[in-house]
């Protein structure tokens, strides 16, 4: 990724005049790639699996994971500048400390279908947050958002950043988009 678009990004993240008790997360997804539980595992950044128990290193491996970013830190700009683009993780702002933001995440890994049957929501994936917020109903959004003052993640096009809001039980997007694609 060129230094201009992990510029891009970082400042979509870290924008101007943001509070300074307002944290960057990234829900990443062990499951995009193999080289993201070592990229985890080894940074000293606060990290926690949102999935809980004694897990098997198979489930470990492929779990998602919260972890609290800083902007100039290593394991931040590896999962921008090799995952952006490919579905790696989902960024969020927030005032929220990580086992606060934990305990809310953790409340939407599953749902149940029509007919009750319990499934894994992967709402994480930015492929799924993208298509899954504009549906929701405004209860719905102050429920998913909770303490979330912004969700941030790729577009579907190369170089397109979103940014999702929560107005009020109003859906607000922002489009960011790159100077060279990603």
């Amino acid at each position: 990724m060129p230094d201009a678009t992990l510029e891009t990004v970082l400042d979509a993240l870290w924008p101007p005049g943001l509070p300074a008790r307002m944290a960057v997360f990234a829900i990443v997804d062990g499951a995009r790639d193999e080289r993201i539980y070592a990229a985890v595992r080894g940074t000293f950044l606060f990290k926690d699996c949102l999935y809980s128990g004694d897990l098997p290193w198979q489930l470990q491996m492929t779990a998602p994971y919260l972890v609290q970013l800083e902007r100039e830190d290593r394991f931040t700009r590896f999962l921008i500048g090799t995952g952006w683009g490919s579905s790696w993780a989902t960024f969020l702002r927030t005032e929220t400390g990580i086992k606060q933001l934990r305990r809310h995440l953790r409340e939407f890994l599953r749902v149940r279908d029509e007919s009750g049957r319990r499934l894994i929501f992967r709402y994480y994936d930015p492929r799924v947050l993208r298509v899954y917020l504009p549906t929701c109903w405004p209860t719905e959004l102050n429920t998913f958002f909770g303490p979330i003052s912004a969700f941030i993640t790729e577009g579907e096009s190369p170089g397109e950043i979103l940014e999702f809001r929560n107005e009020r039980g109003t859906l607000a997007s922002a489009v960011k988009a790159s100077q060279t694609k990603l």
